[in-house]
Parts: structure tokens; C-alpha cells; sequence
């Protein structure tokens, strides 16, 4: 299969690509990046390379004939610094979605695997002792500043456990990121209803593994601690470190964008679907950064009761639904995939 990847030189579209080829399929890369970047990427010297803003619709117009699929990876990720980023955000997601599924009706190319994520859901599944499955609202600043991460039940305050979101969950978008990703989706279930196309939209849980960016505000926080273990900084973790996420290694990432685009030909046209991508086993961030800094033989995480306005407190996955569909299980164990991230390369942003 002839598939076009946006964002192909990034951290996750590059191993994106690599997995294509493994499969035997035909990779394209779109990327604003340099071909000269293709090394330091990853990404093998014979895969062509448009080097394109995905917003270019004279160059989607251009690469699009002769694709049979685009795995649409480009985006701006991340919470951002402030909202004076809410702009860029959307004009790089939303726009350039939109361009890009403009370009494919055009183009007459018909199946789509969306980067979703996570963020979409907001504060993840919570149930309470008396109410049963219950959503909170969003953190208040005060109970923050004063230290209390703990989201209570909206109808009697009492505290609540943390449990897996699945796909029909609610979804409820807190901060920009998190708004334009829904949105993607948005577009592409428009799209394939009015095309007649078949897009799978894949919510990435917290991705890490070997080329994550370095010193940027717009990562992950695995690689928030990994940059300050690689400059012998102590991690810095934010609230508790309590919150939990599931941490999913890049190479299962990738893996699930092949099993997605295999199962698009099943798929009855003019519909969307979403599915969960995480590894099913939740850790804490403070976990994370503790098995970092003992993998790398760094100094200790440092707890430091700071947050982040528009930080949810737990969000894990079920991803029953990939599995099963998609026949697509996670191989890389948290041990295995921090112990080798640990002193993996990193790229700058």
C-alpha cells in the first residue's frame, strides 16, 4: 500500500514510517523539516520526502496522487506555554486537517488513520462509593494552590476512584490542545460521511520511547525528565506525582497505525471510529520518573507541588476495543521500555 505520512520525520511518524516499510508498504513523507533531516529521524534515505507545511495545499495536491492511504501525523502537540498559543493550535491542527481531507476528496483518496489522543476525554473515568460513575469538573485554582489534586465527587465532595476510560466514554476537551485534537476527529468523521471515505482515529495515550524532542514545552513529560536526566538535572514532577497515566511505548504506537490502516479496507465507507492506544497498565507519573532516573543512574525525581492550568489528574486507558477489532496487543512491558529509553537519543525540537 502507497500511504502518505504527515509529520513522517517526527518522533512518532518516524517510527510510523520504519513500521510501514517493516510491513511491506510503500511510505511517502510529508514534513516541514528537511530532507537532510532523515537521518537524525530515523527514516531511511530511499523513502521520498516532500518537505511541506501540511497547511500547503499546492503541495497536497501535488503528493496526494497515487497514495492509497495517509496516516496524518503533523501536528503542534502538547499543553503549550499560555494561550497566546491557541492560534497557532488551531491553524496547524484544524487547518491543516482540514487542507489535508480537502486534498484527499480532491485527490480521490479515501482512507485515513488519524493521530487522535487522549486529551480528548479531559479528567479521565471516576467512580464514587454512593453515585457510581461520576465526571468532575474542572480542577479549581484555590484547591490546587493549596495542594489538593484529588478531583471530588461533584455530588457529595467525597473522594473518588480512578478507574479505565474506554471509547464511548464522554469526551470533554480542557485546554486548546486538547480542543483542536477533537475537532481532527471532527473533520475526518465529516469528511468520510461526505466522501464516502473510512477513517480510524487512534487516541495515543502518553507516548515515549528513543527520538522524543529534547527541552521543549510542548513534550511529553517523559521527555521533560529525560532531557533533565541527560543534562544531570533531577526530574522535576509536578502536583504529587500521583497522577496516573499509561505510558505507551513508541513501537506499539506504530504498530497500531499498520493494524489500523490493514483494517480500513473492512471498514464500511463513509464512517469514522476511535480507538484507544495505551499499553493497559497504568503508572504514575512519579513512577515514570523514578524508573528514569534509576535506569540512567541519574540524580532523584524532586516533587515540587507545582501544576499546570489545563492538566487533567488521571486519564488511562482501556484498549479493549484495538485488541480485539484490530487484534493489536502492546509488547513493550513499562520496565522493558523505560530501562531501554532511558539512554536512548533524543532530537532537538
Amino acid at each position: 500500500m502507497r500511504v502518505l505520512v504527515t509529520g513522517g520525520a517526527g518522533f512518532i511518524g518516524s517510527h510510523i514510517v520504519q513500521a510501514l516499510l517493516s510491513a511491506g508498504h510503500e511510505p511517502t513523507v510529508l514534513d516541514i523539516r528537511p530532507p537532510e533531516a532523515a537521518g537524525a529521524a530515523g527514516v531511511p534515505a530511499e523513502v521520498p520526502w516532500i518537505r511541506a507545511d501540511v497547511r500547503d495545499a499546492q503541495a497536497l495536491a501535488g503528493v496526494l496522487p497515487g497514495a492509497q492511504a495517509v496516516c496524518h501525523q503533523a501536528a503542534m502537540v502538547g499543553l503549550g506555554k499560555d494561550f497566546a498559543d491557541a492560534p497557532e493550535y488551531v491553524s496547524v491542527n484544524d487547518l491543516g486537517t482540514a487542507r489535508l481531507l480537502a486534498a484527499m476528496a480532491q485527490a480521490g483518496v479515501r482512507d485515513l488513520v488519524l493521530a487522535g489522543s487522549m486529551v480528548v476525554y479531559g479528567e479521565g473515568r471516576y467512580d464514587c462509593a454512593r453515585h457510581g460513575q461520576v465526571r468532575p469538573g474542572p480542577r479549581r485554582v484555590a484547591e490546587l494552590d493549596a495542594g489538593h489534586f484529588e478531583p471530588p465527587c461533584p455530588e457529595c465532595g467525597a473522594p473518588l476512584l480512578p478507574g479505565l476510560v474506554d471509547e464511548e466514554d464522554p469526551v470533554d476537551p480542557r485546554s486548546v490542545y486538547a480542543a483542536t485534537k477533537l475537532a481532527q476527529e471532527n473533520l475526518a468523521a465529516a469528511w468520510a460521511r461526505d466522501v464516502g471515505g473510512r477513517a480510524i482515529s487512534l487516541r495515543y495515550h502518553n507516548v515515549y520511547g528513543d527520538r522524543m524532542p529534547r527541552d521543549t514545552p510542548y513534550a511529553g513529560v517523559a521527555a521533560f525528565f529525560r532531557s533533565a536526566l541527560e543534562a544531570g538535572r533531577p526530574p522535576r514532577v509536578f502536583e504529587d506525582g500521583a497522577q496516573r497515566r499509561d505510558f505507551v511505548h513508541v513501537t506499539d504506537v506504530a504498530r497500531a497505525n499498520v493494524a489500523a490502516l490493514g483494517a480500513l479496507a473492512d471498514r464500511p465507507a463513509g464512517g469514522a471510529r476511535a480507538y484507544n492506544v495505551g499499553s493497559g497498565q497504568p503508572h504514575t507519573v512519579g513512577e515514570m520518573a523514578t524508573a528514569l532516573a534509576e535506569a540512567r543512574g541519574g540524580p532523584a525525581p524532586v516533587v515540587t507541588g507545582e501544576y499546570r492550568r489545563g492538566d487533567v489528574r488521571h486519564i488511562t486507558a482501556s484498549s479493549a476495543r484495538l485488541q480485539k477489532e484490530l487484534d493489536c496487543f502492546p509488547r513493550v512491558a513499562f520496565a522493558d521500555g523505560v530501562r531501554s529509553f532511558a539512554t536512548a537519543p533524543l532530537r532537538s525540537p
